[in-house]
């Protein structure tokens, strides 16, 4: 609870992914993504219930092992690859309101598939939302310039090489460009107002939470080694026996 505001995390952790087949239970350091986040969440003291938002039994079962709640489960048609966040988000907030017969303030989305959080991040992303008075605080990260939107290109009719921005032809240097920055999945804190009353997990005032450093993001195989590189690397990894 932060000045009187409960907090509902949400781990959304759906059975079902064609990059890794049930990808929220592959383990790192030993331990399965699932649990990991609910390792965080338990650390949080800022959270108030922290619950799993799963299609699966045995995910349900191994993040209630990790501390967290699994009271529901995710109805068929919220299971798809093609689920907005805010589905999945409303349903937990509203299913959690009934069960627990209260009102949650605020709701945390802590992503399995984004590992290399730690709760000083989701305390950080939740204590910024509630200081500067927004709808929901996202986690991001700045994308390397490689990858800036102005470098990136298209190819069109007859194979021919366009930029995907026009302006992009302009940038002689990357000292030119400005700074861009994508989603790292670490933690996303969203009111309840903005999930009810907006519709969306990005309200019409929504801050970022800047997270610097190497923060894997697993969709592959190739994502999940790059993350163990990176746990062995900061002598993180655990051995579960």
């Amino acid at each position: 609870m932060i000045d009187g505001h409960r907090i509902l995390a949400v781990v959304p952790a759906r059975g079902g992914s064609k990059g890794i087949p049930l990808k929220n239970l592959r383990k790192l350091g030993g331990i399965p993504l699932v649990a990991l986040a609910g390792k965080v969440a338990g650390d949080c003291k800022l959270i108030d219930r922290a619950v799993v938002s799963t299609d699966n039994e045995e995910i349900a079962r191994v993040a209630e092992a990790a501390g967290l709640l699994a009271p529901f489960r995710r109805p068929e048609e919220l299971s798809g690859d093609r689920i907005a966040d805010w589905d999945v988000l409303n349903h937990a907030l509203q299913t959690m309101e009934r069960i627990d017969n209260t009102t949650y303030d605020i709701v945390a989305m802590l992503q399995p598939t984004s590992p290399g959080r730690t709760s000083q991040h989701v305390e950080a992303t939740l204590n910024k939302l509630i200081s500067g008075g927004f709808d929901a605080v996202w986690s991001v990260s700045e994308t390397d310039s490689k990858h800036h939107p102005l470098k990136q290109l298209s190819i069109g009719e007859e194979g021919r090489l366009t930029y995907y921005d026009p302006s992009g032809a302009e940038i002689i240097a990357r000292q030119q460009l400005r700074p861009v920055y994508h989603r790292n999945g670490i933690a996303y804190a969203i009111t309840r107002d903005c999930i009810i009353d907006q519709k969306s997990i990005r309200g019409s005032r929504t801050g970022a939470l800047i997270i610097e450093g190497n923060l894997p993001n697993i969709d592959t195989e190739t994502d999940l080694a790059w993350a163990e590189f990176l746990l062995k690397r900061r002598g993180k990894v655990t051995d579960p026996s």
